[in-house]
């Protein structure tokens, strides 16, 4: 099933409408959630079909929502994809041992981004 529910989890409202833009652009429904407790609370309501999540959030990271987003069987299902200014190999590494799908570093490249969506969907 091709993924049209999005939801962005970032703490910087320029990330946020960054992103939003981009993928509203491509037929993307997105909805946003501004740390991981929001996003935590937004995934039981309206579960979506892929989250984008930062790293560096207030509250707890990015990593650890998306670990408990893997280990939750509700959500599990639910792909997700890193997009962090963590740059370093050992970050990526331990993203992906979080539960995350993929892992993109800021600045987001659109395409990148569309490519990575599609190869899920």
């Amino acid at each position: 099933m091709a993924i049209q529910k999005i939801l962005i989890v970032d703490d910087s409202p320029t990330e946020r409408y960054f992103l939003t833009d981009i993928l509203v652009k491509n037929g993307f429904s997105v909805s946003t959630a501004e740390n991981g407790e929001e996003a935590l609370t937004k995934i039981k309501a309206d579960k979506p079909q892929l989250i984008l999540m930062d790293v560096v959030m207030p509250g707890q990271n990015g990593f650890q929502i998306t670990r408990a987003i893997a280990r939750d069987p509700d959500t599990q299902d639910v792909p997700v994809i890193i997009c962090t200014s963590k740059n370093q190999e050992t970050d990526r590494i331990w993203g992906l041992r979080q539960g995350a799908r993929d892992y993109l570093v800021k600045p987001i490249d659109p395409q990148e981004l569309l490519a990575k969506i599609a190869a899920l969907g």
